[in-house]
């Protein structure tokens, strides 16, 4: 049995992402035994938002560099600065029609990036490595079955591909230079500060702004998801628990059709905005499927239940219905991000950093 890892000193990247900052606030807010150092890492590129961390920016434990997990240098002179310990890597592209668009810097970011964080751990083995992926990485499932970790790898986009390559890399690296590595493979996320190019966020926000809502072919697609407070305590039981050089699945046990999470978002906003659910309905669109589709994702995650003890702590309907009323009753976040006054101002403060 491996002894629990003492976690000093975190450097997070990708930490003013979704999952990042969601991890940050988890870890500062709801952690008390926590008296290290939480260090935010991020290159702010057009979803990384400062405004996701306002409640804990001021905490003593939590600072900011603005860097790019590419610059080797830049990472490792972090790390001695604050006496890094644990890194918890999140920084990534990750939206899956961006990739297909331009895949460049899903490879330079998510491949190389991961090379670059790998190669100052190689150098600094005290510290412990672990990587966040994501479910796609396995590809398709029929209707029925699961992904365990040791389904294998079938990635059907240049984002999960990518994604992938990183996954090996961490793990050749955990057994070349006998560094400790951990990865976990999540399903979807969703809850507040979600960048609204994500289905749930943007069926939201088009249902209050009255705009179309877009739905890939009949919308049959089915995913699991998993409410990110949930996802962020399970990484930090990861952290201290998870035994080196393994892979952990982490699901919500929440499989839902695209059309039905649309129709229930738009039930859900019909009832707190004293709309008529008809009209929203209407709003409905349905287009052109996306390239290369997958059919359907689900987790099984009894490993990280068995072994740490685990579950995910909301249903889907309370989440869904948590995270609906956040974007209802955060109009001024969102209204920053869709106009991206929220770039203006992280360029203003932090341009050199």
């Amino acid at each position: 049995m491996q002894a629990e890892r003492t976690v000093k000193n975190i450097l997070v990247t990708g930490g003013a992402g979704f999952i990042g900052s969601a991890f940050i606030r988890y870890l500062l807010q709801r952690v008390p035994d926590f008296k290290g150092k939480c260090v935010n890492y991020d290159a702010l590129t057009y979803a990384g938002n400062l405004e996701n961390l306002a409640q804990v920016a001021q905490d003593p434990r939590y600072a900011f560099v603005k860097g790019d997990i590419c610059d080797q240098v830049k990472v490792e002179e972090t790390c001695k600065q604050y006496a890094i310990d644990t890194i918890i890597h999140l920084a990534a592209e990750s939206h899956v029609d961006r990739s297909i668009h331009g895949p460049l810097v899903f490879l330079e970011t998510n491949i190389l990036g991961t090379y670059h964080l790998l190669e100052v751990v190689k150098r600094h083995p005290t510290i412990h490595f672990h990587h966040v992926s994501t479910d796609e990485v396995y590809g398709c499932l029929g209707e029925t079955g699961l992904f365990t970790e040791e389904t294998a790898y079938s990635p059907n986009s240049p984002y999960s591909a990518s994604k992938a390559s990183s996954d090996h890399l961490v793990r050749a690296y955990g057994k070349t230079y006998d560094i400790s590595t951990t990865i976990s493979n999540c399903s979807n996320n969703y809850g507040p500060y979600h960048f609204p190019e994500k289905l749930i966020p943007l069926m939201i926000l088009n249902c209050l702004q009255r705009k179309p809502l877009p739905v890939y072919g009949e919308g049959k697609n089915v995913r699991d998801w998993l409410f990110v407070d949930d996802h962020a305590a399970a990484l930090w039981l990861l952290l201290q628990k998870g035994r080196k050089g393994e892979t952990y699945n982490i699901g919500g046990e929440a499989e839902r059709r695209n059309i039905d999470i649309v129709k229930t978002i738009v039930k859900l906003v019909a009832e707190a905005t004293s709309t008529s659910e008809t009209e929203l309905t209407q709003l409905i669109t349905f287009v052109p499927d996306r390239p290369g589709h997958d059919f359907r994702y689900a987790i099984d995650c009894s490993k990280i239940k068995q072994e740490l003890g685990w579950h995910p702590q909301h249903t889907f309907e309370e989440g869904l219905r948590d995270t609906v009323k956040w974007y209802i009753d955060n109009q001024p976040w969102c209204s920053h991000v869709q106009s991206g006054s929220y770039r203006q101002w992280i360029e203003t403060n932090y341009a050199n950093r």
